[in-house]
């Protein structure tokens, strides 16, 4: 039924009080002050009836007309319909605004069994109508004066955009988003509801995709512009992930750093105007994490709620959190303005990068498991992600440029002889009339040297593949390193094509650690990459890649080159994997820091596991003095550390929950755990940083347990071997009080059991 179908069929009197109580909502009550009888002004009637009725079927639901329900997604339909994403842990909902057919966001968190209507503040004042909304796809240029969503400038030069609703549908499962990464799932696991915008003047449209996995308590977002237009449109901001949250205390919790001492704990209040941060590197970086939290003051990594964001895509982003004069916080995510201007030409379809949002009651841990069982889950493709990762030895640290066939096999086969799986050959192996001996030369050459491997490749990788793993029938496997996106100019291919390089103009090419970028965005460079790295790939028996990258995008040609980078660098890995895959691929992309201190690496990688999970992250144990800081620890100490993350891992490390029990940078006795799912078992990492004679060390509450089960608990504490029965309760309420011995970097690694 239309709008007006529905209007006819009420009685005018019932009409009229509608209207006249909707219009005090407006503040617009003065107008019908004006109109003592509204049977003489047909016209006004039929105006204010039709905003009324508006209004009345978004503020009162029960009006509304039909009801369409899919798994997990219910919309009360009609001319204005509201919409609900639900699980019994999580709410999201917004409904369309029936005065103006925007969008407007009424809740995201716990589960909710109604939406609540939304008012705002004096709309008479200075500020206007738009500014007192909680919109949920904020556009530009009608007066909002907040930061928009979506920011487009049109062929005859203005911005403005007036993004109405049309219509909706909700589907069962998950489209993908082609292209970009992208969360998936089956119609078990997600379901996906689908709003279309329009904007009549510039003829662009927007479709709003919003999924819910409920196992997960999580929502992913994403949206679609297609220009139905006949001129060429300029998208200047996306930003993913909009939602205007009401007036609470709020801390922004964000991960910031640089290289070596990245995902760096950033808690902050939220006070009003913009708070945020951003990645104009060309790659998230490790500057800034796309990735941040929002929880009240009062939550901690156990107790009170907390809402965790994160941005699937490897380019510039901008996070962007901003609290309004009537309280109101508006949450972006998304794409970097400064690194974007897509140019959008008739026809065309901009797709923008996902964005994930998850909610928990039960503090960052569960805001943190969450998200690390939807990546695990329902983003990770590796056919290795729920495997236990082989150890490895990597050769950098061991040998540097410096080496050849025969002391590679050497160093392979101590690192057999240690037990290591896989032994991982590092830099300098490739270059023919420009030899990799130096940072200086070779990259982009990716043939073997010959001085190096006079024959090739292949013999050398058998010879590696032929080595026995100490105490097992296993043999040893090899992986291999590439820098790919990268070209030194002492190089076979910047001779040959300069042009391939991300230039701008005349400007002088910038060197960051004597190398420059390849512009992925260039078709053609994608597919000597795609063939250079196939035809290394089929010449020996490679079943690990390391893939690095060590320096950011300068001399774009324009702000669209990076996204256009980021396009180029997604086929290229997707050619690369799909079909053969020899994942994981590593590097900058999870590996989590060049600083391989166990002391530093504490806080980089418990600061790294508020997105992602510790599974997904390379960690090595390194010779001391550190490289990196100099600093001497026991062995013990820099295994335990390395232990917690993917290239040492148990089973219990890739398949258990992850909780942080005490933050490196708040207490001397950092420790952490892991806990299978059905409570069968854990492993608990704790550590003493220096040694105190007072105050004596707080007890060590676990988490994830049975609390009716009992649980054998067995390692080796201050030298001796440890073994004791607890019950759960016991363990999560009591807690375990650790005997340290006198020293420094201590460690302690527990296994419980559940008898």
């Amino acid at each position: 039924m239309s709008v007006w179908g529905y209007i006819i069929s009420r009685p005018l009197e019932e009409l009229r009080i509608i209207a006249q109580w909707s219009a005090a909502v407006l503040g617009e009550s003065r107008v019908f002050r004006s109109v003592p009888n509204l049977k003489e002004s047909l016209e006004r009637i039929e105006e204010y009836v039709m905003v009324s009725t508006r209004l009345a079927l978004c503020l009162f639901p029960a009006w509304a007309i039909g009801q369409s329900n899919v798994k997990w997604i219910t919309v009360k339909d009609g001319p204005a319909p509201s919409f609900s994403l639900a699980s019994p842990s999580i709410s999201y909902q917004f409904h369309v605004d029936p005065l103006t057919l925007d969008l407007i966001h009424d809740h995201w968190g716990g589960y909710a069994a109604e939406a609540v209507p939304q008012f705002g503040g004096n709309m008479n004042g200075w500020a206007g109508f738009y500014t007192f909304r909680q919109r949920e796809f904020p556009d530009s240029g009608r007066g909002d004066f907040r930061t928009p969503a979506i920011h487009i400038q049109h062929a005859s030069g203005d911005t403005v955009s007036a993004f109405l609703y049309k219509s909706y549908e909700v589907k069962a499962g998950k489209p993908s988003l082609p292209g970009l990464p992208a969360t998936y799932g089956a119609e078990e696991d997600v379901s996906t509801l689908i709003v279309h915008l329009h904007d009549e003047v510039s003829a662009i449209s927007a479709d709003l995709y919003y999924s819910i996995f409920p196992q997960h308590n999580a929502i992913a977002r994403s949206f679609r512009l297609i220009n139905k237009g006949n001129s060429t449109a300029t998208v200047l901001r996306a930003s993913s992930w909009s939602i205007d949250t009401p007036n609470e205390e709020l801390d922004l919790i964000d991960l910031q750093g640089d290289w070596a001492m990245e995902a760096q704990l950033n808690r902050r209040s939220v006070g009003y105007g913009e708070q945020g941060f951003r990645s104009t590197a060309g790659y998230s970086s490790h500057f800034h994490n796309p990735f941040f939290a929002l929880a009240p003051p009062s939550t901690t990594e156990s107790q009170g709620w907390a809402t965790g964001y994160s941005l699937i895509y490897t380019g510039s982003f901008a996070a962007n959190v901003e609290r309004w004069s009537a309280g109101w916080v508006r949450v972006l995510l998304g794409m970097n303005p400064l690194h974007l201007s897509w140019p959008l030409k008739p026809g065309d379809t901009f797709i923008s990068p996902e964005v994930v949002s998850a909610y928990s009651d039960k503090g960052f841990s569960g805001m943190s498991q969450s998200l690390h069982s939807l990546f695990k889950n329902q983003l990770s493709r590796s056919n290795h992600t729920k495997e236990t990762r082989p150890p490895l030895l990597n050769s950098w640290e061991g040998l540097g440029f410096k080496y050849n066939h025969t002391s590679m096999v050497e160093l392979a086969q101590g690192a057999a002889d240690l037990g290591c799986t896989l032994f991982v050959n590092d830099d300098a192996w490739f270059g023919t009339d420009y030899p990799r001996d130096n940072d200086t030369l070779g990259l982009g050459d990716w043939t073997p040297q010959q001085k190096k491997f006079p024959e090739g490749l292949g013999p050398y990788v058998e010879d590696v593949n032929a080595i026995t793993v100490a105490n097992s029938s296993r043999k040893l496997t090899f992986g291999l390193w590439v820098e790919p996106e990268m070209v030194n100019p002492g190089s076979e291919l910047y001779e040959a094509h300069p042009d391939w390089i991300l230039h701008a103009r005349t400007h002088n090419r910038t060197l960051v650690r004597n190398q420059l970028v390849l512009n992925l965005g260039l078709p053609e460079v994608q597919d000597y990459i795609i063939g250079t790295i196939e035809k290394i790939l089929d010449s020996a028996n490679i079943k690990y890649i390391k893939w690095d990258n060590n320096r950011g995008q300068h001399e774009l040609s324009s702000p669209s080159a990076n996204h256009a980078y980021i396009l180029g660098m997604y086929r290229v890995i997707d050619n690369l994997t799909t079909g053969a895959p020899r994942d994981p691929m590593g590097g900058l992309r999870s590996w989590t820091s060049d600083n391989t201190d166990g002391l530093d690496r504490l806080q980089i990688q418990f600061g790294t596991s508020y997105a992602y999970p510790p599974s997904a992250m390379g960690c090595h144990v390194s010779a001391v003095p550190n490289g990196q800081v100099g600093r001497t620890t026991p062995l013990a100490f820099r295994s335990a550390v390395a232990s917690m993350c993917g290239s040492r891992s148990t089973p219990l490390v890739i398949n258990g929950d992850f909780y942080r029990l005490a933050l490196p940078d708040k207490s001397n006795w950092p420790a952490a755990m892991f806990a299978l799912p059905d409570a069968s078992a854990g492993v608990l990492f704790a550590f003493q940083v220096r040694f105190m004679i007072q105050p004596v060390p707080p007890p060590l509450k676990l988490k994830g347990l049975d609390p009716s089960a009992k649980y054998k608990v067995a390692g080796k504490v201050n030298g001796a071997e440890y073994e004791a029965t607890f019950s759960g309760s016991t363990l999560m309420n009591t807690g375990l009080h650790l005997r340290w011995p006198k020293g420094d970097y201590e460690s302690v690694i527990l296994k419980l059991e559940r008898l």
